[in-house]
């Protein structure tokens, strides 16, 4: 390719470059001004080899040169407020856009813990309807895991202390697997994300009014009391993401799909990194917390009170104010 087309073919790519530059320079640039300026300088990077390669006159390889050194600045500059961005997105960012995202999270909400406590209620009324989602050796595997007389509860109830950390390992993939599936399945228009929501919500409540109904509600409800606030509300804001995913394909707008699609996917991957963190969250309560049997049923009942209240407070209270995104 000539030089002169390839000037032609990028120029105004290399303003607009350099126009964000220098908003980044005076701390001016919005957030999805920033977000885009990886890509742009990583395209400067690769235009800066071919001219190079090329042997382009020295004036334009100068230029280049000169954007991408202001570039690299800038990007490693960025790169190292790299902690403070997770910081403020804890603090800050993840319960805002919680409460921007109020629609799909009450949806997602409705669909599974209305499933999860109309099971609940009638396999407590009806025992024989547990069989519709489980299989007698599944039942009788979780009736072992939360019999009052292990010495832990929950999955492996039996193993030593030093096995917490393999357990916390276990839960991470398990619960992230869950999220992911939630969130993920939303491609198929949200009826996949529906689908995941209502077998879950399903199968934890049937499990729920089984264990209750055979005489195990101390054991079960002070184990799942306490990692649940994280673990629950993790799986609805999944769905909320997924449900988002498919809304964007149902409904696009003015947009084509494939661009409501991505305009989406920018918004459901924020609130799919929130639901990783609650996620490793609920993950370690539950390792190191809800299977140990020294704590007393009331005392966990009361730590689990103060943890449902606790993310109620935050998503609610939490970045309302001169608080960092």
């Amino acid at each position: 390719m000539k030089q002169s087309l390839f000037e032609r073919r990028h120029q105004a790519e290399w303003d607009a470059f350099q126009a964000l530059l220098l908003s980044l320079e005076q701390g001016k640039t919005k957030e999805d001004e920033s977000q885009a300026f990886a890509a742009q300088y990583r395209r400067i990077c690769q235009q800066l080899a071919l001219a190079q390669e090329r042997t382009y006159s020295t004036h334009l390889i100068d230029q280049l040169q000169l954007l991408a050194m202001r570039g690299h600045q800038q990007f490693y500059r960025h790169r190292s407020h790299l902690g403070a961005q997770i910081i403020g997105f804890v603090l800050a960012g993840f319960p805002r856009l919680i409460r921007r995202e109020w629609r799909s999270v009450l949806i997602a909400s409705l669909v599974f813990y209305g499933s999860l406590i109309g099971m609940g209620v009638l396999v407590y009324l009806y025992p024989e309807l547990v069989y519709s989602l489980m299989d007698p050796a599944q039942v009788t595997s979780m009736e072992t895991m939360y019999d009052p007389e292990n010495r832990r509860l929950g999955r492996f109830g039996e193993r030593d202390a030093g096995d917490d950390w393999m357990m916390f390992g276990f839960y991470i993939m398990n619960n992230i697997g869950i999220g992911f599936q939630t969130f993920a399945s939303g491609l198929l228009f949200g009826l996949g994300t529906l689908f995941f929501l209502l077998f879950n919500g399903l199968y934890i409540g049937a499990v729920a009014g089984h264990l209750t109904r055979i005489g195990y509600s101390d054991t079960f409800w002070s184990f799942v009391i306490g990692h649940g606030a994280f673990e629950l509300t993790a799986i609805t804001f999944a769905g909320a993401a997924g449900l988002k995913l498919g809304w964007a394909l149902l409904v696009p707008g003015r947009h084509t799909r494939i661009e409501a699609l991505r305009l989406a996917a920018a918004e459901a991957v924020k609130l799919v990194a929130g639901v990783v963190f609650f996620l490793l969250i609920a993950a370690f309560i539950e390792a190191y917390w809800s299977s140990m049997t020294f704590a007393t049923s009331t005392i966990k009942y009361v730590v689990g009170a103060g943890l449902w209240l606790l993310v109620a407070l935050y998503f609610i209270f939490a970045g309302r104010r001169h608080a960092p995104d």
